[in-house]
């Protein structure tokens, strides 16, 4: 069976949301807590929002075979194990004959539910990720930190994906 199409996508959302985690993990917890206007909130609780919203995504998208977390307290390292266990599901999700236009409901504790299909419940982690990941970067910037390079371009040369050839002038 061919790989299926967004296999790269979500395994580049794994890797660069991984690495902006490493990233993060030395930092003090006062610049754990820097906000930066224009951003979801502080770097901890936008990294926690991005890795509990990627669980409760995978949770529907795999129907239920993994889990939602309660994101509200973990580290740093338990982010980053809850993205590692969570990397090959996605691709078990992707490599499943998926209708993009089949409607999944996500029911929520509170009562709310959303109603969306497929195809634009995995267009949403995918820009969900790059919006929060880039958040953090800008507040690490802030700081005077420089952030990893974790763009497609990046992930792809550090998996052997990308070949450049120089200029022969």
């Amino acid at each position: 069976m061919a790989r299926p199409v967004l296999a790269d996508a979500f395994a580049h959302h794994a890797w660069a949301t991984d690495l902006i985690l490493a990233a993060c993990e030395n930092l003090p917890p006062e610049a754990l807590a820097t906000t930066v206007p224009g951003t979801f909130g502080s770097i901890l609780d936008t990294l926690r929002h991005l890795v509990g919203s990627d669980a409760g995504y995978l949770a529907v998208l795999s129907g239920g075979r993994a889990a939602r977390i309660n994101e509200g307290e973990m580290s740093l390292a338990a982010l980053r194990a809850t993205i590692h266990v969570h990397e090959p599901v996605w691709q078990q999700v992707l490599a499943a004959d998926l209708d993009p236009d089949e409607v999944l409901v996500r029911r929520r504790d509170d009562g709310s539910a959303t109603e969306a299909p497929v195809g634009v419940r995995l267009a949403q982690v995918i820009h969900h990720g790059t919006d929060h990941r880039s958040q953090v970067c800008t507040a690490l910037t802030s700081l005077g930190v420089e952030p990893p390079d974790i763009d497609v371009w990046a992930w792809a040369w550090s998996q052997g994906s990308l070949v450049e050839t120089p200029a022969t002038n």
